[in-house]
């Protein structure tokens, strides 16, 4: 295929969740032509899934500036900036006016199940970049569909991979079986039939991020209210307390994180909740209709009704087998970003805008963008993934001096680091769970 007619092929987005959109709208601003590809029926259709949990990022650092500028001439009402949206308000007042807007650009029902260049397995190298990416697509009527593009932008996150329970990154002898009494999110304790399920029950809870924070405040509440009675709380550490484990407290800059950690805190400190430190979990046990966690070292819990492992997130790479990709072999990042990102060393606030250059990969025009490209790092904001797409897609368009340019100043998010506290919003409202851009992202359990 000649480059010109690569050229007018359309950008395939993988993903209408948050970063996907950007994209799409960035693109169009660009004067390409967007492809987004959702599996979902709707826009937003991860987000949907934690509907009830509300980001601790206001409504003015979730819209991205291009979008609301294509949203504009609809007659679409922003909401007020320093207003806290829940993961519902998100996808219904933002997420879905931006994906009716692009219309015909956003397809819901397909789900990419391959990427490839047209005629050449990742091993092959003659004429490789000339040719156009073909993808392919399952659809939900069951229609299979072959689709080209110049270029490949995979925003389908990390929320359809959460990590198991076992100490290991494996998932734990027996945590197959007992898949029954698992659950990988905070459970929605404002739907009856979830409150039903924990309430006057024993729940273990794995991890020691914000989604473990959230977990504990939640069950905390239940064990409060009048349904609650007999509630109780296992919070299995693979660590031990310290003074960190809660996070900044009042000291963070971002309040409403800070909150969080003192609510985990108080559960504990009330009797809410048990700590269970230096675990770390290696099979889980059946016991009947309840589970027993057992430790490498040994050591075995009393039983528990159920079990809610939030150990973070990762990314899905199984459809990208014959992408030339160059992910860092801990984070499973783009090695450029990898040190840019690294838990170990950065909290949200510390991580530097990046764009184009820290995303490429081998396969020249494939870039794995928003959550995705953060790999199993849980330090994402959504202000770093809408400069992430604004790069792109101006590296795209053949404009490399607004693609190098920073156009992003991130917010101090203050104590961060190290603690395993990367986001949460307000405890006063259902806690998020995971990810600093207010979107789940898991515990960082380390």
């Amino acid at each position: 295929m000649s480059a010109s007619s690569t050229a007018a092929l359309p950008v395939i987005v993988i993903g209408a969740g948050p970063v996907g959109l950007a994209a799409a709208a960035h693109l169009t601003a660009r004067g390409l032509t967007p492809l987004v590809l959702e599996a979902g029926p709707v826009a937003g259709s991860a987000v949907r899934a934690w509907a009830h949990v509300r980001l601790f990022s206001p409504w003015g650092e979730v819209i991205d500036p291009a979008a609301e500028k294509l949203l504009a001439p609809t007659g679409w009402t922003a909401p007020d900036p320093s207003a806290y949206p829940t993961g519902g308000d998100w996808a219904d007042r933002y997420l879905q006016p931006l994906a009716d807007a692009l219309g015909e650009r956003v397809r819901y029902g397909a789900r990419v199940t391959g990427v490839s260049r047209a005629g050449r397995d990742r091993i092959v190298d003659a004429d490789r970049e000339a040719q156009p990416f073909v993808v392919h697509v399952a659809h939900a009527d069951g229609r299979q569909e072959l689709l080209s593009a110049r270029a490949v932008l995979d925003a389908s996150g990390t929320w359809s991979t959460p990590s198991p329970a076992g100490a290991s990154g494996l998932p734990a002898l027996g945590e197959e079986a007992a898949a029954d009494r698992i659950a990988y999110r905070v459970p929605d304790l404002t739907d009856p039939a979830v409150r039903a399920r924990y309430a006057g029950k024993r729940t273990a809870v794995i991890g020691t991020g914000a989604s473990a924070f959230t977990a504990l405040a939640s069950l905390a509440d239940l064990a409060r209210a009048a349904d609650g009675g007999g509630t109780r709380a296992v919070w299995v550490l693979r660590r031990g307390l310290t003074g960190s484990t809660y996070g900044g407290g009042a000291a963070d800059q971002l309040p409403a994180r800070g909150a969080l950690g003192l609510a985990a805190k108080s559960a504990v400190e009330q009797g809410h909740a048990d700590a269970v430190t230096g675990f770390r979990t290696e099979s889980v046990e059946r016991d009947g209709d309840r589970v027993v966690l057992v430790a490498e070292d040994g050591r075995r819990l009393d039983a528990v009704d159920e079990l809610v492992v939030l150990t973070g997130l990762r990314p899905d790479l199984s459809f990208l087998s014959e992408v030339r990709l160059d992910l860092d072999e801990r984070l499973q990042a783009p090695v450029e970003l990898a040190p840019l990102i690294d838990p170990n060393q950065h909290s949200c606030g510390t991580v530097y805008p990046h764009g184009h250059r820290e995303l490429a990969h081998p396969e020249r025009d494939f870039y794995l963008v928003g959550m995705k490209s953060y790999g199993r790092a849980p330090t994402f904001l959504a202000l770093t993934g809408y400069e992430q797409v604004r790069s792109v897609a101006a590296a795209l368009a053949g404009h490399p001096a607004a693609a190098d340019r920073v156009e992003l100043t991130l917010p101090e998010t203050g104590v961060c680091g190290g603690s395993g506290l990367f986001d949460t919003p307000a405890p006063t409202v259902r806690q998020n769970e995971g990810g600093c851009c207010g979107t789940p992202a898991g515990g960082c359990d380390t």
